[in-house]
């Protein structure tokens, strides 16, 4: 049985503990501590290592999906998570352009620390202030439509919504990893 590594990253309050939570046939492994800092404006608890939770997407394939805490303290372990994952979802708040910047910071750390492929997924695009795809595209530094990893939106707290996005993850993996290593 082939075992696949999904990191789901992203800042603080993105959505990551959450999209692990609702998809995982396991109960998530989670090191969740009380918020401290302005981190509890946002939320109670928050992760401080990584949570872990588990798909059987296949009857050959598993999925390990690893949460990356979203603090740029914790940076060792998204290091440590990214270095075994085949491929990565950067979660962004569309309704917190402060984030937007950071959530770039995140994505070039992991980009210069593994070469995979990538998506982005938009949380929170329902909530006031959020900005529109094209907008946090930009934002992110992806200009080009041509050159930009897939965007998906996605609610965390939804099965079906994070179903869609790991099945996208998992296709751009398939299209932009597989067809290279054949040739190889």
């Amino acid at each position: 049985m082939e075992i696949m590594r999904l990191v789901v990253t992203g800042h603080v309050g993105a959505g990551k503990s959450t999209f692990i939570r609702s998809i995982s046939e396991i109960e998530v492994v989670n090191t969740d501590c009380q918020a401290t800092d302005k981190t509890a404006l946002l939320k109670e608890k928050t992760t401080v290592a990584f949570d872990f939770g588990k798909l059987q997407f296949s009857p050959d394939m598993v999925l390990h999906l690893y949460g990356t805490p979203g603090h740029e303290r914790f940076d060792f372990v998204w290091e440590m998570l990214i270095n075994k994952a085949q491929a990565y979802i950067l979660l962004v708040s569309a309704n917190r352009p402060e984030e937007f910047s950071y959530a770039r910071r995140i994505a070039a750390y992991m980009n210069q620390t593994v070469q995979i492929p990538m998506i982005i997924g938009l949380t929170h695009v329902d909530c006031p202030g959020a900005w529109s795809e094209e907008n946090i595209a930009f934002a992110l530094g992806y200009a080009s439509k041509q050159t930009r990893p897939p965007i998906v939106t996605i609610n965390p707290n939804q099965t079906a919504s994070v179903a869609q996005a790991i099945i996208a993850l998992v296709q751009h993996y398939m299209q932009s990893y597989l067809p290279t290593k054949i040739a190889v």
